[in-house]
């Protein structure tokens, strides 16, 4: 999308239902994962959800207790994710990783190339977690890995950038996007401004259902809004949600 493209683009939100996203169900190492993706990925090709901006994979998937999602490679990709339920664990080619519990995020850059797995810590309970995969801004950088603990706290009735190439207490994102948690209690708003040529992807993760400038929108369903536009979000009961703030026109790298 050329600049004049972009200028062009008329602000716009589309409600994404939850039946509207694709469901997996499949076996991995000592157990199942259930899956919504919401972009084109795996054996789930949808020409009508390739990628949003620099976004170009959001999953919504859940682990069975201990399962393990096997050591597999990745290579000039940004990955960001969030844990939402339980014990994340993950670990690279070399063992190195780290442990994820509920609100916390984590920052993947796996540049000109790495191995990595997915491991529900607990053998007790499932765990649930939100991986969006975001074009880099630059090809074949070293690989690397951070983490972020986030209390529920800190994300009370506020946007929190978790990461972010513009805020500085976010982990850096090498791709021009930023990912804000929040927790909102019921009967509260949060405010979001969306600049020209940027889009805003909001998922509700739990909860109740969210009101986004005048829409409804159910739990695990979404938002995608484009171009310049103010977005006002509230909800009744307590509800749990991710925003993702990215620019439109990215070509492939």
């Amino acid at each position: 999308m050329s600049k004049r493209e972009m200028d062009a683009v008329k602000p716009r939100l589309i409600i994404r239902g939850p039946e509207s996203i694709y469901q997996g169900l499949g076996k991995i190492v000592n157990g199942t994962f259930q899956g919504r993706w919401h972009f084109s990925f795996g054996d789930n090709y949808d020409p009508g959800h390739m990628r949003f901006g620099t976004l170009r994979v959001f999953n919504d998937d859940i682990l069975s207790p201990g399962a393990i999602w096997p050591l597999h490679p990745h290579d000039n990709i940004e990955v960001v994710t969030y844990c939402a339920q339980g014990e994340f664990r993950h670990a690279d080619q070399h063992g190195k990783g780290g442990v994820l519990k509920k609100g916390w995020v984590q920052h993947t850059t796996a540049g000109r190339g790495m191995m990595h797995s997915e491991v529900n810590n607990r053998p007790d309970i499932p765990m649930r977690f939100i991986q969006m995969w975001f074009i880099p801004s630059e090809r074949d950088l070293p690989p690397s890995v951070e983490l972020k603990a986030v209390g529920q706290e800190e994300r009370t009735d506020r946007l929190l950038p978790l990461v972010s190439n513009e805020h500085a207490n976010a982990l850096p994102i090498h791709s021009d996007a930023q990912v804000y948690s929040c927790f909102l209690q019921g009967g509260h708003s949060v405010e979001h401004s969306l600049n020209e040529g940027r889009g805003a992807y909001i998922y509700v993760l739990e909860g109740g259902n969210a009101e986004i400038n005048n829409n409804m929108v159910q739990v695990l369903g979404a938002a995608q809004i484009t171009g310049a536009m103010d977005i006002h979000i509230s909800s009744a009961v307590d509800t749990e949600l991710l925003l993702v703030d990215v620019l439109l026109s990215p070509d492939p790298m």
